[in-house]
């Protein structure tokens, strides 16, 4: 029988982008576009590259598990409670590219970290595409 409290919780989101998988690819990876709409970063998408991300309400550490340019990026993003791994899947389509983030390793006992991160990558995706939208239009 399964321990409830040893559960795991994941959190998933997708999104058609209307722009190519390189372009997507910078704002996953490129630290002064992370900031525009995720957080302060020295994050380089290096396997084995450890990073931090920085707000106003903490810090979250991670690194990097895979990179694969324009198709795939994994690491972790966790702090002393939490740790869970991030994968950003992204797939050419004939108008763009369909965005898939990933997140999992939300333990069941602890629903305040699952429940940010539900709240959260919504609004961080929102900030994505108008970052991507602003470079688009030459901003």
């Amino acid at each position: 029988m399964t321990d409830p409290g040893h559960e795991q919780r994941t959190v998933l989101l997708e999104r058609n982008l209307p722009y190519p998988p390189e372009k997507i690819w910078r704002a996953l990876t490129q630290p002064h576009l992370l900031e525009e709409w995720l957080m302060k970063t020295d994050f380089r998408p290096d396997v084995g590259a450890a990073f931090s991300f920085s707000a106003e309400w903490g810090a979250v550490r991670g690194q990097v598990l895979d990179a694969e340019p324009h198709r795939s990026l994994s690491y972790t993003w966790g702090d002393d409670h939490l740790k869970s791994v991030v994968t950003w899947t992204l797939t050419e389509t004939e108008t763009g590219t369909y965005l898939r983030l990933e997140q999992t390793g939300f333990p069941a006992d602890q629903p305040r970290y699952f429940m940010g991160a539900k709240a959260g990558w919504p609004r961080f995706l929102d900030k994505l595409e108008q970052v991507l939208a602003g470079e688009e239009a030459g901003q």
